[in-house]
């Protein structure tokens, strides 16, 4: 009776453990759309939640399940038995010290190099942890705590702004990609600290940056040195698309986000424009929906290669055959995959280096094409088809066959280019016999 119950038990355990990840599984097996939708949000404080609440709306509004945490709880688990919780996460705790749980600097590393998605909001309370995750990114804060980005001349004209740290920035970056296609008319609200990029990262991109009149310092105090950060070497708003095509974004301004800067009319110094909202709405839904690939992201399929005239893929070519190659490549839409239409793509026929470098030509339908001549040269080659693009995931495909020479019985009988070694045989000969004949009968 007591194995009896124990066993019941063991199976009931099973099935709430099955139920519970199965949204996780599902999400991750789905094959519409190239992201899962569960975003862990972290904060300093839950009244975070409220204050930048439009912002959450319009993720949720596009199907993002949103799990509220603080950055300090001590149930905070990115895994469950082996397997990933979540499909982004947001830092919106920049004063954080230690993460809750099991969450630590190398859990959030291991989870966007496993290809997830990642948003960093700091702002002049930054601690250290904050600032060493975005350093691993890529990027280096000001290394004055008490520095915030300051402009004289390109700030937000203001009732009570006196010192000139509320900016208005529109120094986008220039990509339909990254930010959509309709244009960023007002000007982005930023307040916060500024950071520079690591030149060594030629992965991370600086999408909004600082006006030339802009520096980095303590508002507070007068300046005994030069700014470290000075000019457009600033960057307010930047990111990251790493080799595993995992995103990230990172900026110095957790109010970027916040419902005040949301719905606050802009007016830039020195221009006699007033936008009734400022751009940051705009921006930042836009640069969301990249960063959690609803668009930008592309995908391969299909590849093929055959000799012309044929259907099936050979097992090896043999050299000087006429092939021909094809694929499909399809952009995610925020809805479905669309054919993606680029004249761009090439693909080339590789052993230790490229032999032949083709650009594909396309239908316009997503499929992808061109022919070539197998060069003479025998080995095993490589199909490669190494496709970058800013704001476009990258593609990597490879497909290997070999090369063979031509089989002894596969020759011509006579080699055209052989044709003047053999007139010169036969013309030796033809003269040694006329020579000989003269020889023995001439007197």
């Amino acid at each position: 009776m007591a194995t009896a119950t124990a066993r019941s038990a063991v199976l009931l355990l099973a099935l709430i453990s099955f139920l519970l990840l199965l949204p996780f599984l599902a999400a991750a097996l789905s094959v519409d759309s190239p992201k899962g939708r569960r975003v862990l949000v972290l904060l300093d404080d839950l009244a975070t939640k409220s204050s930048h609440s439009l912002y959450f709306r319009s993720l949720q509004s596009r199907g993002y399940d949103l799990d509220f945490k603080l950055a300090d709880d001590p149930k905070i688990g990115l895994q469950r038995y082996g397997q990933y919780l979540y499909d982004g996460l947001i830092l919106f705790c920049p004063a954080t010290e230690r993460f809750g749980g099991s969450l630590d600097q190398a859990a959030i590393l291991d989870f966007v190099d496993s290809g997830h998605d990642l948003i960093i909001a700091a702002d002049a309370s930054a601690s250290d942890l904050i600032r060493e995750i975005a350093t691993e990114c890529g990027v280096d804060f000001d290394e004055d705590p008490l520095a915030v980005v300051v402009d004289h001349i390109g700030y937000a004209v203001s009732d009570t702004e006196g010192d000139h740290t509320l900016i208005a920035a529109d120094d986008f970056i220039d990509s339909s990609v990254i930010l959509g296609d309709k244009k960023i008319e007002a000007p982005v609200l930023f307040q916060g600290i500024g950071h520079s990029l690591n030149p060594s990262n030629n992965l991370v991109l600086k999408v909004l940056a600082a006006s030339p009149s802009a520096y980095s310092a303590n508002p507070k105090s007068k300046l005994s040195n030069p700014p470290s950060l000075t000019g457009s070497a600033i960057s307010l708003v930047s990111v990251v698309q790493a080799r595993n095509n995992a995103r990230v974004l990172i900026t110095g301004s957790l109010s970027l986000f916040s419902n005040r800067l949301f719905r606050s009319s802009v007016q830039k110094a020195g221009s006699s424009t007033r936008h009734e909202k400022a751009g940051n709405e705009q921006f930042l839904t836009e640069i969301s929906k990249w960063i959690f690939h609803e668009r930008g992201h592309l995908k391969a399929v299909n590849v093929k290669h055959n000799l012309v005239g044929e259907a099936d893929e050979p097992a090896m070519y043999r050299i000087t055959d006429d092939l021909e190659y094809s694929v499909e490549i399809y952009e995610w839409s925020g809805s479905s995959w669309e054919p993606y239409v680029s004249d761009d793509v090439q693909v080339q026929f590789y052993m230790m280096s490229p032999y032949v470098l083709k650009t594909l030509s396309t239908d316009k339908k997503g499929v992808y094409s061109t022919s070539f001549k197998v060069p003479d040269v025998y080995g095993v080659f490589q199909f490669k088809l190494e496709y970058q693009r800013l704001g476009y995931t990258s593609l990597s495909l490879s497909k290997q066959i070999p090369v063979r020479p031509f089989r002894h019985n596969e020759y011509e009988r006579f080699i055209p280019a052989a044709y003047p070694y053999y007139g010169a045989a036969f013309s030796m000969m033809a003269g040694f016999f006329l020579f000989t004949f003269a020889h023995l009968y001439n007197k």
